[in-house]
């Protein structure tokens, strides 16, 4: 539990047999491999799962439910009463969703639970941090502890969508005391990004039900204008004045507005929004495995399948590019994946982690309730038992489908699958982490569905996967922000100031990085600039588990060692991991030092060596590169200051 605890101390469950490792601790329906052929699963499934965590959830509420604090091995930021309401805001917009797709249905009572919960919680709202004597159930006030504006968007969804049997039902006290304690949310946001949503979603529900409607209204206008700042084109959002893309564009970005204005039957908004969420399925779908895993890259990973949530929005507005049977497939496999993988704990819960509980991808702002937002995944619940998404037959994923390669828009992100293994990578030209300091789940080269980054702790610095560095008295630079170049169908690329160990700037050092694929094949390239003559460098490849799939780095060059294997600590797939690197040394050319490597990742058996993929042969300005099935492309990575300055390239078919 949570330090400072409240006084009660929620019931533990019942000792019971340990269920088999890789299945949740609940028992589910018969599997459907007629309807569902990839998954099994049917929307009883998702029922079935939906009542069990809230059952585990309930156990730890307060007397009176209006806090549900969670065990963890550490409060937020925030503290154990935002905590504990984030435990309530967050199961409460699950309960939510099953039950406003039942068509009110509640067999198990989670409202009645709730609409208690709601009275206590706004009962004497406090700016403490912890829950007093006096009144432990109360929640903090929302301009006072920010952190609870975001769980008043949960809550104002869920009262939303239960309106009818719940919101209309509570005495005319309580309501008052709800909305009062919403009203703080109509306010400008106190964080800069997808934030300004949060009083978007209270004023959707605030102007419904007759409360503020003005003010509402301002809120819901302010927070679209925003955002409006933020949008790059081709479904693809900023997460505030930054590079920041990431899974915030499809559990935030897309979801609040096309939500807000599906559920207000606003046709001039969708218009707008709708077509912006096809464009962002088109390119985010083809981010899951074919075992269902979301791509572990950017921040609050710890949602899970809350990346489920965007596809099933596609389906209930229908602005998507998915059939029905994808739609399913890819939810439930997420879903699946996840449970299948020991992401519940044997007491029903889910932890601050991605399969287990993994503390080096957490956030500061993450406390034992946070998985929860995981409820977004459940969206498909409002879409009714006879819709298509849950009567078609599930169909294949896009990564199963066929060989895929291209960029995403202008974000310098570019996608590499393979249908042979249904392995998903993803190489990041473009996108930084909202933070100044370097993040691993930004700051990487690469990203794929089956591996993570490796954690650095205070005592083991680990070897950085998927990394090109400076070594500066042996210890490797960190990447800084990087500013797109130029993308192709195969390719994509960068420029970075690397930065000394410390956090400093090297100035005057420029590393051009450039990314070309082909197949599972992928060549990595870098032109560094302004480094001292003598100056060591290093590539590293893929962070892969044993069992993992099988990577594969070999120098073509610029690069004088042999590939080197590492162990490199856990990453969130999983302990034991091993890195490849390779080595080389700056030299005085005043153009700079062209490096190159080939690479794989792939679970494919017995690949054939990398090397014997693609015959590289460096040019002035690039190098020429001939495929295993004989195309030929060029890849030109240009000295500063000559002519064209950006990568480019042509392919020749055979």
């Amino acid at each position: 539990m949570a330090e400072s605890q409240p006084e009660w101390q929620p019931d533990l469950p019942a000792v019971r047999r340990r269920p088999p490792p890789g299945h949740p601790p609940w028992a589910l329906p018969p599997e459907d491999r007629r309807r569902s052929p990839y998954t099994g699963w049917t929307r009883a499934h998702w029922e079935v799962t939906a009542d069990a965590l809230l059952r585990a959830t309930a156990r730890y509420a307060s007397p009176r439910h209006g806090l549900i604090v969670l065990p963890g091995a550490r409060p937020s930021s925030s503290g154990p009463r935002s905590d504990g309401l984030e435990g309530f805001a967050r199961t409460f917009l699950l309960a939510a969703l099953r039950v406003a797709g039942d068509g009110g249905r509640d067999p198990h009572g989670h409202l009645a639970r709730y609409a208690e919960g709601l009275a206590a919680g706004t009962r004497r709202p406090g700016a403490a941090r912890e829950p007093t004597p006096a009144d432990p159930e109360s929640w903090p006030r929302i301009d006072t502890v920010r952190q609870a504006r975001v769980e008043a968007a949960s809550l104002a969804l869920g009262l939303r969508l239960t309106r009818r049997w719940l919101w209309d039902t509570l005495d005319e006290s309580v309501r008052s005391r709800v909305a009062e304690w919403l009203l703080p949310a109509l306010g400008p946001s106190p964080v800069d990004n997808n934030w300004w949503l949060f009083g978007l979603t209270v004023g959707g529900f605030l102007r419904e039900v007759g409360i503020e409607t003005d003010r509402a209204g301002a809120a819901i206008d302010r927070a679209l204008t925003r955002i409006e700042d933020w949008y790059r084109g081709d479904g693809w959002y900023a997460d505030g004045d930054n590079r920041a893309f990431d899974h915030y564009n499809g559990w935030a970005l897309h979801f609040y507005p096309v939500l807000h204005a599906h559920l207000a039957a606003d046709r001039a908004l969708l218009a707008t929004h709708g077509p912006r969420l096809h464009a962002q399925l088109d390119a985010c779908t083809r981010l899951f495995d074919t075992d269902g895993a979301p791509l572990p890259f950017g921040r609050s990973l710890t949602y899970r399948f809350a990346a489920a949530a965007a596809p099933w929005l596609g389906a209930l507005t229908g602005h998507t590019p998915l059939t029905p049977g994808a739609t399913r497939r890819l939810a439930s496999g997420a879903v699946r994946h996840f449970l299948d993988r020991g992401a519940v704990t044997r007491d029903g819960l889910l932890p601050l982690g991605w399969y287990g509980p993994y503390a080096p991808m957490l956030q500061s702002y993450s406390g034992p309730a946070s998985p929860y937002w995981a409820a977004k995944g459940f969206l498909g619940l409002l879409l009714p038992a006879g819709h298509p998404a849950w009567t078609a037959t599930e169909e294949a994923l896009p990564a199963e489908t066929a060989d895929a390669a291209g960029p995403f828009g202008t974000t310098g992100l570019l996608l590499q699958s393979t249908a042979s293994d249904g392995l998903v990578r993803l190489h990041n030209h473009g996108s930084n982490s909202v933070r100044t300091t370097p993040d691993p789940y930004y700051a990487r080269f690469a990203y794929s569905t089956r591996t993570g980054p490796t954690a650095p702790t205070d005592d083991d610095p680990a070897l950085p996967d998927n990394h090109f560095a400076l070594l500066l008295d042996g210890r490797p630079t960190t990447r800084g922000p990087a500013t797109p170049q130029a993308t192709g169908p195969d390719r994509a690329s960068s420029v970075h100031t690397p930065r000394a160990p410390d956090g400093t700037e090297l100035a005057g050092v420029r590393i051009l990085s450039a990314t070309l694929v082909h197949g599972r094949a992928e060549i990595r390239a870098h032109r560094v600039t302004g480094a001292a003559p003598g100056t060591r460098v290093r590539q590293t490849g893929w962070a892969t588990t044993p069992g993992g799939p099988t990577a594969q780095l070999h120098p073509v060059h610029g690069y004088d060692t042999p590939a080197r294997r590492t162990p490199t600590g856990s990453t969130l797939i999983g302990p034991r991991t091993a890195t490849l690197s390779v080595e080389g040394t700056v030299t005085a050319d005043p153009g700079g030092t062209l490096f190159a490597a080939l690479v794989s990742l792939t679970a494919d058996p017995d690949p054939a060596p990398v090397h014997t993929l693609a015959t590289v042969r460096p040019t002035r300005h690039g190098m020429e590169v001939t495929w295993q099935d004989g195309t030929r492309t060029h890849l030109d990575l240009p000295p500063p200051g000559t002519e064209g300055g950006e990568v480019s390239g042509q392919v020749a078919r055979p």
